[in-house]
């Protein structure tokens, strides 16, 4: 997809939080700007990260903006900017140490908060599968409240794909899933990577066996977190016991 002047490669993004982070992350450029007048409240939140020569600004309605990105959640504000670059290698244990899998989920607002959990986790590195998974859309940048803009993110062909590649790296794989040991009893084992699967089927049955099963008690064994709630929990957990965020402080 190209930008109107038909000169820039790029990808609509919408959410103050999510361009204000974008701005402040750095690492891609907005080329333009699509907003209201008067002015939206969340502009107050982008305008401080605004570089000195400001992107192209454009005054359109809401109903512009509606039709723009497929949505009303947008906060009044939406951004043509640079495409997100994906990790182009697979994560090296040597300096990845705490990465996340995310198998299946196809919901782009649960892998967005994911992927915002994992930020805040100290996550260093994520992967996506282009089989079966939602990869990083608008709707997912906007979930994860921008923050998924300063992850390293890997996407492999499938879950499969990634789970015999990071065991072979030598990463511990834990699995997020029902009937294995419960999680907070779990000596967590640097490189690891968490997995996390779908609510509907969990995490893919032929990638099982190459990791610990580690699970969150619950109330009653027929009902389960949500998937975006579940990795929460267990990324603050893992981050905790293996004090990855006071490496990182």
């Amino acid at each position: 997809m190209k930008s109107s002047d038909n000169t820039v490669q790029g990808e609509l993004i919408y959410g103050a939080h999510a361009i204000a982070e974008l701005l402040r992350a750095k690492r891609r450029r907005i080329v333009s700007i699509y907003t209201t007048k008067p002015l939206p409240q969340g502009w107050e939140r982008i305008k401080p990260y605004l570089p000195e020569k400001l992107p192209q600004i454009q005054y359109v309605s809401k109903n512009v903006l509606d039709k723009m990105v497929g949505t009303t959640d947008h906060n009044g504000v939406v951004a043509w900017v640079t495409q997100f670059k994906y990790q182009t290698k697979p994560f090296n244990p040597a300096d990845k140490k705490f990465i996340l899998l995310i198998d299946g989920v196809q919901d782009v607002r649960n892998v967005g908060a994911i992927l915002r959990s994992a930020y805040c986790t100290g996550v260093q590195g994520v992967v996506l599968c282009k089989k079966g998974s939602s990869l990083l859309t608008a709707a997912a940048f906007k979930a994860s409240a921008g923050l998924a803009e300063y992850l390293d993110i890997y996407v492999a062909p499938s879950a499969s794909h990634a789970a015999q590649e990071l065991a072979s790296a030598g990463y511990n794989l834990y699995m997020a899933m029902l009937e294995g040991k419960n999680a907070y009893d779990v000596e967590y084992k640097a490189p690891m990577c968490l997995v996390i699967g779908n609510e509907a089927t969990g995490i893919s049955k032929n990638i099982q066996s190459l990791g610990q099963k580690i699970t969150l008690p619950q109330r009653r064994p027929d009902v389960s977190y949500n998937a975006s709630v579940a990795a929460g929990i267990l990324l603050s957990l893992v981050s905790t016991k293996a004090k990855i965020l006071e490496g990182l402080k």
